[in-house]
């Protein structure tokens, strides 16, 4: 074989397995955000359960305010979740990636799941810049260059959501 055929074998396989890897991390990112989505009903189901919402708790400040004409301490911990739910009821709980169901405490219910939704909000993004990288090289090797131009790609990689 000559070099040049060399040379196009080897990028070849490059470009293969990098389109392999693009695709695993697309299956994945979709495993991801179908546990987060699952996670994501669990928690709003805890939470009519406890019937809060995200912002319906008030804050442990404006409960300092509430009660500084009553004699109760100034300080009381309040969960944004649970809210005046009794947190140490029992509820049934089935853990990620097993078919154990457990009774556990409202309270750890609702953290494990927050705990885990948090981390699995970290996985997402994560394989989304990755899904990003390799997309934008697999572009530039000239393999995308018949359906989007190399030009097109990078402006939609390198897109970012502003913040609100």
């Amino acid at each position: 074989m000559d070099d040049t055929m060399k040379q196009f074998q080897e990028k070849l396989i490059e470009i293969e397995t990098e389109a392999e890897n693009l695709l695993l991390a697309r299956h994945e990112l979709v495993e991801i955000d179908r546990m987060r989505n699952g996670n994501r009903e669990a928690l709003t189901a805890l939470r009519k359960r406890a019937r809060t919402t995200v912002t319906s708790v008030p804050s442990p400040f404006e409960l300092v305010m509430k009660e500084i004409d009553e004699s109760r301490p100034l300080v009381k911990e309040i969960c944004a979740t649970c809210g005046n739910h009794d947190s140490k009821e029992k509820t049934w709980m089935m853990f990620s990636g097993t078919d154990i169901f457990a009774r556990v405490p409202f309270h750890a219910a609702h953290t494990i799941l927050e705990k885990d939704q948090t981390k699995l909000d970290y996985d997402v993004k994560k394989l989304q810049s990755y899904v990003k990288e390799k997309s934008f090289f697999i572009s530039e090797q000239g393999v995308l260059a018949d359906k989007i131009g190399p030009g097109v790609l990078k402006s939609m990689v390198t897109l970012q959501d502003k913040p609100k």
